[in-house]
C-alpha cells in the first residue's frame, strides 16, 4: 500500500465548533464574511462545518509553512495505539502562491501567526521577487494574480513575465488558461493588461468542448483522453469567466461559465460527490473517483460562489451536498465505520477517497472507451475496483483555496 493510504475503516469525531472561530492567544475572534452567513441562513451545521475547517486550516498551514515556503504534502501514518504520524515532504512555489492568495484574507494578525511573523504580502513579495526563475505558466499566472490582489509593488513586473512566458497559439493545459485569465482580470487596474487579455480570453472561450472543457486548449494529449476534462479543468474557467465578467461586463463570458456550471452540477453524484473525469462532449462523468476533499469544501463552491458574484446561479443547495459528503461519504458504507477525512487532532484534511487503483487502470479503460463508445461504463471495474481507500495526505493548496473560497 502506498505511503499516507489505508483502507477506509475509521470512526467519525465532530465536535461542536462555532462558524469561523478562532483561538488567539486565549480569545476568541470570529471571522466574518458574506459568504459565511449565506451559508448559515437555514443551514448552521453547514456553517459550523465551514468554521471548523477554517481553523484546521489555519493550524495546519503554520505546521506546513518554513521560512516563506510550503511543503508539497504532509502524509499522515496510523499508529498502533492511536493517533498519527505525519511526515512533511517537498516544497511547492505553485502550492505557496495559491496559500498566499487564502492568507490575504485573513486578518493580518492570523497572517503573521501561520507564517511566523511575516505577512501574506511579505509572502507574495518574496514569491514576486523569484519571478524571472519561474519557467511554468500557470505557477506565473498564480503570484501574478496573488501580486494584484494585494496591489504589490512588483505586479507590474510580474505581468511583463507573464507576457513573456504566454504564447497564445501555443497548446497549453485549460487550468493554466484559466489562471491567466483570473490574474490579468484582478490586474486591470493597476496596469494596462487588455491586449494580453483578450487573446487569453479568446483562448479560454475556444478550448470549450461542446459542453465542458476538456484537458488541454490545444490537440495535446493522446487519442484516448482528448475529450476527457478534469474537475480543475471545469472549475478554474468557470472563475475565470465569472471574474472576468466582474471586471468588466462580458455577457459571453458569463453564459459559458454558467452554462459549464450547470453541466457539473447536473452531473453531482447522488451523496455530494464532484467527480473527478468528464467528457468534455457532453459533461457526462467519464470516471468519478477519487473525490477530492478540496473539490467539496472549497473549489466547487469557489468557482460557483464568484458565479454568484457575477450574476450568475451559485447553485448553492449543490454547495451545501458537496460540503456535507465531507462528514459522511457514501463510500464508506459497509465499511468497518464511517469514513473519517476532517481531524481536530491532529487538525488536518484528508486528500481523497479513492479506488485502490495505483496503476489508474479504470481512468485508462474509461477514458478510452468513452472516446469510442460514449457514455459506455465498463460495470465490472467498480466491483474489482471499489472506492474504499482514503489518502491520508495533506497539501497546503487545498487549504489556501479554503481559506480564499469562504472568507472573500
Amino acid at each position: 500500500m502506498e505511503a499516507g493510504v489505508a483502507r477506509v475503516q475509521s470512526s467519525r469525531h465532530r465536535p461542536p465548533v462555532s462558524p469561523g472561530v478562532l483561538d488567539r492567544a486565549g480569545a476568541h475572534v470570529t471571522l466574518q464574511s458574506a459568504r459565511l452567513t449565506l451559508l448559515a441562513d437555514g443551514a448552521p451545521d453547514d456553517a459550523a462545518l465551514v468554521g471548523r475547517l477554517l481553523r484546521i486550516a489555519q493550524l495546519r498551514l503554520a505546521e506546513q509553512h518554513d521560512n516563506g515556503e510550503f511543503v508539497f504534502t504532509v502524509t499522515g501514518e496510523a499508529r498502533p495505539g492511536g493517533g498519527w504520524n505525519l511526515r512533511r515532504a517537498g516544497t511547492s512555489l505553485r502550492y505557496g502562491a495559491i496559500t498566499a492568495l487564502g492568507l490575504l484574507r485573513l486578518p493580518e494578525p492570523d497572517q503573521r501567526t501561520v507564517l511566523g511573523g511575516m505577512t501574506a504580502e511579505d509572502l507574495v513579495g518574496q514569491l514576486a521577487k523569484g519571478i524571472d526563475e519561474i519557467s511554468g505558466l500557470g505557477d506565473t499566472a498564480l503570484v501574478c494574480w496573488a501580486a494584484a490582489e494585494c496591489g504589490h509593488p512588483d505586479t507590474g513586473h510580474a505581468l511583463r513575465r507573464l507576457a513573456a512566458l504566454d504564447q497564445p497559439e501555443r497548446p497549453v493545459d485549460v487550468v493554466s488558461a484559466a489562471w491567466v485569465v483570473s490574474a490579468l482580470a484582478a490586474a486591470r487596474l493597476l496596469a494596462d493588461v487588455e491586449q494580453h487579455l483578450a487573446a487569453a480570453r479568446r483562448r479560454l472561450l475556444a478550448a470549450r468542448g461542446p459542453a465542458v472543457y476538456p484537458h488541454t486548449t490545444g490537440p495535446a494529449t493522446p487519442w484516448y483522453r482528448g475529450h476527457v476534462g478534469s474537475f480543475a479543468d471545469q472549475v478554474y474557467p468557470i472563475q475565470a469567466l465569472a471574474r472576468l465578467h466582474r471586471s468588466a461586463d462580458d455577457p459571453e463570458a458569463l453564459a459559458v461559465a454558467g452554462s459549464v456550471a450547470g453541466a457539473i452540477c447536473a452531473a453531482q453524484g447522488a451523496g455530494g460527490q464532484w467527480w473527478w473525469h468528464y467528457d468534455s462532449r457532453s459533461g457526462a462523468v467519464v470516471e468519478g473517483y477519487p473525490v477530492y476533499s478540496v473539490h467539496q469544501h472549497a473549489m466547487g463552491p469557489m468557482a460557483l460562489l464568484d458565479l454568484a458574484d457575477a450574476g450568475g446561479d451559485g447553485h448553492l443547495d449543490s454547495i451545501r451536498r458537496g460540503l456535507r459528503w465531507l462528514e459522511d461519504p457514501p463510500e464508506a458504507a459497509g465499511s468497518a465505520g464511517p469514513v473519517q477525512l476532517v481531524l481536530d487532532d491532529p487538525p488536518i484534511t484528508w486528500r481523497k477517497v479513492a479506488r485502490g487503483d495505483h496503476r489508474k487502470v479504470v481512468r485508462g479503460l474509461r477514458a478510452a472507451s468513452t472516446r469510442i463508445v460514449p457514455g459506455a461504463r465498463i460495470a465490472a471495474l467498480d466491483r474489482v475496483y471499489p472506492p474504499d481507500v482514503v489518502d491520508h495526505e495533506c497539501r497546503p493548496y487545498e487549504l489556501g483555496w479554503l481559506l480564499y473560497t469562504w472568507l472573500s
